[in-house]
């Protein structure tokens, strides 16, 4: 039982360590730490108006005024008029500026007999290829599929506040299945609503969803010290049921990032699927760092002193108090 216990509060020691270098980078990346959920994205929606001329107008403006679109050869662009003769909207589609400050931008077509097209581009994928319809070719669809995962990576990978929640989660665990059970329980969560507000089934606006999310983080802060001092609160006892409940929060915050793209009907449910496999791919890549750095830490015997355990939990409720505010 000595050893148990002892082994657990070292493992919490650890995760403060690691809780440190997350706030630290909750401070010096502003924009971060702003609103995780407004992802830096543009969108530029292209509606024919006569067969391969296109009129062009930015849905969502870009943050860097710098940001042009690049298309494919036998296009002209002459804002905010893209000529393309015969062939039509086929090829090549980039985007000229995209990096840090613009994350990921989206050309949306809208043909005059056909359905809606969408196209994302990140600095994972800066070059995508314009078809005229899905269809059945299954490369478009490989791409579409390709595109969503990258998508879904980017935007929880920037989303410290999320990081910053799932942390909480695993230092609030107490053994590996249970951690197992926790994760779990909050990708169910997050999947139920991600997939309720993509479909429209549910809506909550953006501001008052983006300040619930940073409250559900002063919970866990405040969980967090109440461990500390011997006190098992609700998430010690029951980590998963917590994880689940602010899971539904959580996805709705996923949901803007997707929905804020304007996916056409006939796309949406590959959109929603692999977008929230890129979502889960970035979420356990950085429980894998996580566990790996303690897994390192132990091997090294190190131990922190006592302001440097109660620090981080303190941290966490103070940043994520500061993001509440911020966005109510």
């Amino acid at each position: 039982m000595t050893t148990s216990t002892s082994t657990s509060s070292l493992d919490r020691i650890r995760a403060a360590a690691l809780t440190c270098l997350l706030l630290l980078c909750g401070v010096l990346l502003p924009t971060w730490s702003a609103s995780s959920h407004e992802a830096s994205m543009a969108v530029i929606t292209l509606r024919e108006i006569a067969p391969g001329r296109y009129l062009g107008q930015w849905t969502m403006p870009p943050v860097d005024p710098t940001l042009q679109p690049i298309f494919p050869p036998h296009c002209r662009w002459e804002p905010p008029e893209l000529v393309c003769g015969e062939r039509g909207l086929i090829g090549r589609l980039s985007f000229m500026g995209l990096g840090s400050k613009q994350s990921v931008a989206t050309i949306k077509v809208l043909p005059r007999d056909a359905a809606p097209q969408v196209y994302t581009v990140s600095a994972a994928k800066p070059i995508v290829m314009a078809a005229r319809t899905p269809g059945t070719d299954l490369a478009v669809w490989l791409d579409l599929a390709e595109t969503y995962v990258n998508l879904g990576i980017d935007h929880i990978l920037r989303g410290i506040d999320h990081l910053l929640f799932v942390l909480g989660l695993i230092w609030l665990t107490s053994s590996g299945w249970m951690l197992v059970r926790t994760i779990t329980a909050f990708t169910v969560g997050h999947s139920i609503s991600l997939a309720a507000a993509t479909f429209g089934w549910v809506g909550v606006p953006e501001r008052p969803l983006n300040a619930a999310i940073a409250l559900s983080i002063v919970f866990v802060g405040v969980e967090i010290v109440k461990l500390q001092r011997g006190e098992a609160g609700l998430t010690a006892r029951y980590p998963w049921i917590v994880a689940f409940a602010f899971g539904l929060l959580h996805g709705l915050g996923f949901a803007t990032a997707l929905t804020a793209l304007g996916i056409p009907q006939a796309t949406l449910p590959i959109a929603l699927l692999f977008f929230n496999v890129g979502v889960e791919i970035g979420q356990l890549a950085f429980v894998m760092v996580v566990l790996t750095l303690i897994w390192a830490h132990r091997q090294a015997r190190a131990v922190l002193p006592r302001w440097g355990v109660a620090l981080p939990a303190y941290a966490i409720g103070s940043v994520a108090a500061f993001w509440f505010l911020s966005r109510v």
